[in-house]
């Protein structure tokens, strides 16, 4: 689908020089003629502003290339016109990327704008986003609600054992911070119980391991 990422990076460009060309042949052959290519160079413009290029961004993001991301999103120069799902995954992205520069109180501001948004591309990505809200509160020492973000992510649900196993685990840290020695040994279980291969989290496993056996409760 190499062409509809071209088609997608330089949909603004090619409808611009189509309008124009629907311009040109309206003058030269009257409007009918023109009016195909009225309609292909509005549906170009219209879609690079309310749907973006955020199609573009699957690639980088997988490869790690936050550069390139970063690249994608500033070519959406008005994202207040984007359509509401698209709107809260721009935001989404742009919290990850603060996060990566660890500006912390940014990446926690866009990932509530994101959040706030609703909408269907929402709902699936919530429980994701709201984990990473914990994570966020967590990384500046607010444990309180930390916990409370990562009990919404999992009652949203969560896409995969990794992620599922991440937010097990941080509960039971938070668990054994607060001496809740009972619930961190069953919030442990339930980690260890999706089998994550993510090896951050099987070392994570393994130091938690060594000494919660010997945890009283």
């Amino acid at each position: 689908m190499k062409w509809l990422n071209v088609i997608i990076k330089y949909r603004l460009w090619m409808g611009i020089v189509i309008l124009a060309l629907a311009i040109f042949t309206n003058i030269q052959a009257g409007f009918w003629p023109s009016f195909i290519l009225y309609l292909i160079g509005v549906v170009l413009i219209v879609g690079h502003f309310i749907i973006g290029p955020l199609r573009l961004l699957q690639e980088p993001m997988e490869n790690g290339d936050m550069e390139k991301a970063k690249k994608v999103l500033d070519t959406i120069w008005f994202p207040q016109l984007l359509i509401k799902p698209v709107r809260s995954q721009y935001y989404a992205v742009k919290s990850n990327l603060a996060m990566v520069g660890q500006d912390y109180d940014g990446a926690e501001t866009l990932m509530k704008k994101s959040l706030s948004l609703g909408g269907t591309m929402t709902k699936q990505t919530e429980g994701p986003n709201k984990l990473q809200l914990a994570m966020l509160c967590i990384q500046k020492g607010d444990m309180k609600q930390g916990e409370s973000y990562i009990r919404q992510a999992i009652r949203a649900g969560l896409p995969d054992n990794e992620n599922n196993a991440a937010a097990y685990l941080q509960l039971c840290s938070i668990m054994m911070n607060k001496r809740e020695f009972r619930a961190a040994k069953d919030f442990f279980r339930k980690a260890k119980s999706f089998k994550p291969t993510t090896p951050q989290i099987v070392d994570q496993i393994k130091q938690i391991e060594k000494y919660i056996g010997r945890m009283p409760g």
